[in-house]
């Protein structure tokens, strides 16, 4: 059987019980080299075969795994945060369909819910923003056309921008088009949860210069949005005053 595994944001005290036991029972772990903190490797057996993503092609990795079943072993292949998240799972599994393997997935603990612990925010923060989008800057690779960055921001909403750390001042040029104002909140964080972990508040205006100053190009995520600064509505759930499934709300 073949497992996908998400490794969680970095400590690797942050990957779950379910993913922490299969890589403890793993004959075979194929990690993303590049994210995946190595100390989660530790977690295996003795005799457990280890293989780093970051150097095969998407082929190589299916002649791994297709090799392991033949040997009837179980595999994980370990990817950072949760797989679901630009983890190129999918290709994978549609090859493993084809070829009539088995596998199961583990969710992980993505970056983006780290970066929020670092920085204690709340992403939702009612009467600012209820809405979180995900998404990354057009790089050497592509995104579709009506997800470009300056189209999203002008929803105003939440941002977490992955893989993109190492393009700030376009990131901060094409946020500038939409919604947010020079003096938007921002934040960047760094290896959010592992022991390098950096934490660099800022605004929109300032974000490229930030970067450049803390030394910040790559494995970090861009934070954009209102959720940083400190105006929010009190939560209705816990008013007094409001009526719930499970209480009366008092008088007004």
């Amino acid at each position: 059987m073949i497992h996908f595994v998400g490794a969680g944001p970095g400590a690797p005290d942050l990957i779950t019980l379910r993913g922490a036991d299969l890589l403890a029972k793993a004959d075979c772990v194929i990690y993303a080299g590049s994210l995946v903190n190595p100390a989660l490797l530790g977690l295996t057996k003795p005799d457990c075969a280890i293989y780093n993503s970051a150097e095969l092609t998407l082929e190589q990795v299916l002649d791994l795994m297709k090799a392991q079943e033949a040997q009837d072993h179980m595999t994980v292949r370990l990817h950072t945060g949760d797989p679901c998240l630009y983890g190129a799972v999918r290709e994978q599994m549609d090859a493993l369909d084809a070829a009539g393997l088995s596998y199961e997935s583990t969710p992980g603990v993505s970056s983006f819910c780290g970066a929020a612990a670092a920085l204690d925010a709340e992403y939702t923060l009612p009467g600012v923003s209820q809405s979180v989008i995900i998404t990354r800057m057009a790089g050497r690779t592509p995104v579709p056309e009506s997800e470009n960055l300056a189209a999203l921001a002008a929803h105003g909403a939440t941002m977490v921008i992955f893989l993109s750390a190492g393009m700030l001042p376009q990131v901060q040029a094409a946020l500038l088009e939409g919604a947010y104002t020079p003096d938007t909140p921002a934040a960047l964080v760094y290896k959010a949860t592992w022991p390098e972990e950096k934490v660099v508040r800022c605004t929109v205006g300032t974000l490229a210069d930030c970067g450049r100053q803390n030394g910040i190009s790559r494995t970090a995520l861009v934070l954009v949005g209102d959720f940083l600064g400190n105006r929010y509505d009190r939560s209705r759930l816990y008013d007094p005053s409001f009526t719930t499934g499970y209480r009366k709300g008092a008088e007004s």
